[in-house]
C-alpha cells in the first residue's frame, strides 16, 4: 500500500493512543497515555501532544509522509472537528487544525474509529479480499464501518456505516443518542449485562457484571444469560441485513470485546441472520470475527491516511 511510514492516532474515551506504522501493517513505534475524559478540551488536548512528542522522538518519525485519526465520534471529517460522546471537554474541536500544528503541518486525515478498523479489516483482516463489507466494534458502544466497490466508504463526515445507531425496535428504549430502539441500545455490552441482571441473571462471588461475566453464564448454560445474547444477536442481524439490502455487502465482520464472547454470540447471529437476510441478493452473507485485534484503530488510521494522498482533513478511500 505504501513504503514510507505513516503516523497515526487511536482517540477514545479510555486512551489515547498513537504510532508509526510500515506499509505491512506494521507498528514500528507506539506511545499510549489514558483519557483524561472528564476534563476540559485543552486538558485531552496535551495528552494527544504527549503521545505525538511522544511518537515523533523515533529518528523513523523524518520519514513520516502523513497522519491518520480515527477518533471516537461523531466526527466531522470535512470540517476536521470532532465531539466524542464520552469525552465532554471536546464538542467541535478542532482536532485536525491542532494535531497538523503538533506535527509541523502533516497531511492529516480524519475518520470515525469505526471506519478506522473498517480500514484495518479491510487492509489486514477478515474483510481483506471483500469489495463490499461491513465492519463492526461490538464493546461499549456498537460502531462500524463501511466499504464499497473496493474502497473504505466513510461518507462527507467520516461517520458512514455507524450501524450501532440503526433503529431496530420502534417502541424501544430510549438511546443516549436521541431516537428509540438502536442496535447499540440492545447490543452493546453494558446492554447486555443491564437485560441479564432485569432478567434476574445474578453475578458469581467476585461480583462481575460485566458482558464477558454473562457470556461466562451463558457457555455454562445459564438460561437468562443465554436470553440476553440472543437478544443481541438478533439486534445485530437485523442491522446488518438491513444495511445488506441498502449497499449488498458480502461479509460482516465483527470485533469488539463483546465478540470475545465467541459462539455465544456467533451462533445466535447466524441463526438470526436467516430470518432477516430473506432476499436473495442478501442470503449467504459471512459472518466473521475481527482478526486485527487492539492494534486495528492504529493500523487502520494509517490506512485511511496513506491512500488520502494529502488532501487534509478529509475522508479517505482506501484500497486494499
Amino acid at each position: 500500500m505504501h513504503t514510507d511510514p505513516v503516523a497515526s492516532l487511536d482517540i477514545g474515551g479510555t486512551k489515547i493512543a498513537g504510532a508509526l506504522v510500515d506499509g505491512n501493517g506494521s507498528i514500528l513505534v507506539r506511545a499510549q497515555r489514558p483519557t483524561p475524559a472528564r476534563e476540559d478540551g485543552e486538558t485531552v488536548m496535551r495528552a494527544v501532544e504527549a503521545v505525538l512528542a511522544e511518537v515523533s522522538a523515533s529518528p523513523l518519525w523524518a520519514s513520516a509522509t502523513a497522519i491518520g485519526i480515527g477518533s471516537a465520534g461523531p466526527v466531522d471529517a470535512s470540517a476536521g472537528t470532532v465531539s466524542p460522546v464520552n469525552v465532554a471537554g471536546w464538542r467541535g474541536f478542532p482536532l485536525v487544525e491542532r494535531v497538523r500544528a503538533a506535527t509541523g503541518g502533516l497531511p492529516v486525515t480524519l475518520v470515525g474509529d469505526g471506519v478506522a478498523i473498517t480500514a484495518a479489516e479491510h487492509w489486514q483482516g477478515a474483510a481483506r479480499g471483500y469489495d463490499n463489507a461491513l465492519c463492526m466494534v461490538v464493546s461499549t458502544g456498537v460502531g462500524g464501518g463501511l466499504v464499497l466497490n473496493g474502497k473504505l466508504h466513510p461518507g462527507p463526515t467520516g461517520n458512514a456505516g455507524h450501524i450501532g445507531h440503526i433503529s431496530v425496535d420502534l417502541d424501544g428504549d430510549l438511546c443516549p443518542c436521541g431516537a428509540r430502539g438502536c442496535v447499540e441500545r440492545i447490543a452493546s455490552g453494558p446492554n447486555i449485562a443491564r437485560r441479564a441482571l432485569e432478567g434476574g441473571w445474578r453475578p458469581g462471588p467476585d461480583g462481575d457484571t460485566s458482558a464477558a461475566a454473562v457470556a461466562a453464564a451463558a457457555r455454562a448454560g445459564d438460561p437468562v444469560a443465554i436470553a440476553s445474547f440472543e437478544r443481541a444477536a438478533q439486534a445485530l442481524a437485523a442491522g446488518i441485513a438491513a444495511t445488506a439490502t441498502l449497499v449488498e455487502i458480502r461479509i460482516a465482520v465483527i470485533g469488539g470485546g463483546v465478540a470475545n464472547a465467541g459462539e455465544v454470540l456467533f451462533a445466535p447471529l447466524r441463526r438470526s441472520l436467516q430470518d432477516y437476510a430473506s432476499l436473495s441478493f442478501v442470503q449467504g452473507i459471512k459472518i466473521a470475527p475481527a482478526l486485527t485485534g487492539r492494534d486495528a484503530g492504529l493500523v487502520g488510521a494509517a490506512a485511511a491516511a496513506a491512500a488520502l494522498g494529502g488532501r487534509d482533513g478529509t475522508a479517505a478511500a482506501v484500497s486494499g
